[in-house]
């Protein structure tokens, strides 16, 4: 299944560099090959990439993938929304923390002052 955050994350990079390789592009975002593999048909069906090949030196196949305009708008798109879903976990935490504070003040206030143990006399 490709989400939102698996679809920003590749096409975010491939922005950056379209000819990185699958198995690179694997590593990087802590996902596995197979799941690059079909992340990137999936943006291929959908119209949001171009793919370009053609062979290196070494005589083996390279691929580069080009972000469409579709592709760019949807970048933008995914973007906003991760944005706005971070914003808001960001001021749920901060809330949370600022309760925890002010429970923790109060009970603070609550808790008796330990009497200091008597010293012996010599």
């Amino acid at each position: 299944m490709l989400n939102d955050e698996d679809r920003y994350r590749i096409l975010k990079r491939l922005a950056v560099d379209p000819d990185v390789k699958q198995r690179e592009l694997a590593h990087e975002l802590g996902i596995s090959l197979g799941k690059v593999n079909y992340c990137l048909k999936a943006l291929l069906e959908k119209g949001l990439l171009k793919v370009k090949n053609f062979r290196n030196s070494e005589n083996r196949r390279v691929y580069m993938y080009y972000l469409t305009r579709q592709g760019i708008r949807e970048k933008t798109g995914i973007t906003l929304r991760f944005f706005r879903q971070k914003t808001a976990e960001y001021e749920a935490l901060k809330s949370e923390i600022e309760e925890l504070q002010r429970m923790t003040k109060t009970q603070a206030k609550r808790v008796p002052k330990r009497a200091k143990p008597a010293r012996a006399k010599s």
